[in-house]
């Protein structure tokens, strides 16, 4: 069911904005893991470095789930510091799973879109890397556990990726990526300080994939948003 899903997203930035920050060891490190790339230079490589868990951090979690009335609920996490970041996602999933879900007395569930290649590992390693413990659902790696409606669109299918902003468009939802898109939270933190902006950024995605999964799932969409 609906109600036993925790929606979530999560927004990263390179723990060094510019490659030329990174220490010679760092450097080389990172240059090695690219060597497959020779058309590209390690600078040029390095823009790519918030979608990898080893040189970049999450500073930004949304989070959303649809109560009886069909409502979507939301709720952001921000902070500079990634351990007080994860250790506030670890606290909200037990709030949330313990108090929201208590009444139902059912396994719960999280999703995300591309979750189970991208969001849910990233955050068992960020967790890892700043010596918390992971949670039990992110660890399963079950699929009943961990949704992904990226793998719903595939429908077994292994040959394409397929954007949240392209199924808003398939499906006739207001796309999150009107000011923003993944490519550009570095550029927005550290640059021009858009703290707020990520935040919204982010919520809008949760709010988008929350509907995308009804749409995929045919349950009529939510009208009603509550922020937390």
């Amino acid at each position: 069911m609906i109600r036993r899903l925790l929606f979530l997203d999560i927004e990263t930035i390179p723990v060094k904005y510019t490659f030329s920050e990174l220490t010679e060891k760092e450097k080389k490190l990172w240059t090695a893991k690219w060597r497959f790339n020779p058309d590209l230079n390690p600078e040029e490589q390095y823009q790519k470095a918030g979608i990898f868990s080893e040189f970049s951090k999450v500073i930004c979690i949304g989070l959303g789930y649809i109560d009886d009335n069909n409502t979507i609920h939301l709720k952001c996490l921000f902070h500079e510091d990634e351990r007080v970041l994860l250790n506030a996602f670890n606290d909200s999933l037990n709030k949330f799973f313990q108090h929201t879900f208590k009444k139902y007395n059912a396994e719960y569930s999280l999703c995300a879109h591309n979750g189970r290649e991208f969001d849910f590992p990233f955050l068992c390693r960020r967790m890892l890397i700043n010596n918390i413990a992971v949670p039990d659902v992110l660890k399963s790696g079950r699929k009943e556990y961990l949704q992904d409606t990226m793998e719903m669109w595939k429908f077994g299918d292994y040959k394409h990726y397929t954007s949240l902003d392209l199924l808003a468009h398939v499906f006739d939802i207001d796309s999150p990526k009107d000011n923003l898109d993944g490519s550009m939270v570095a550029k927005a933190f550290y640059e021009l300080n858009q703290k707020e902006e990520i935040q919204e950024y982010c919520l809008k995605d949760v709010a988008t994939l929350i509907k995308v999964y009804q749409k995929l799932n045919s349950l009529p969409l939510s009208t009603e948003i509550s922020f937390q």
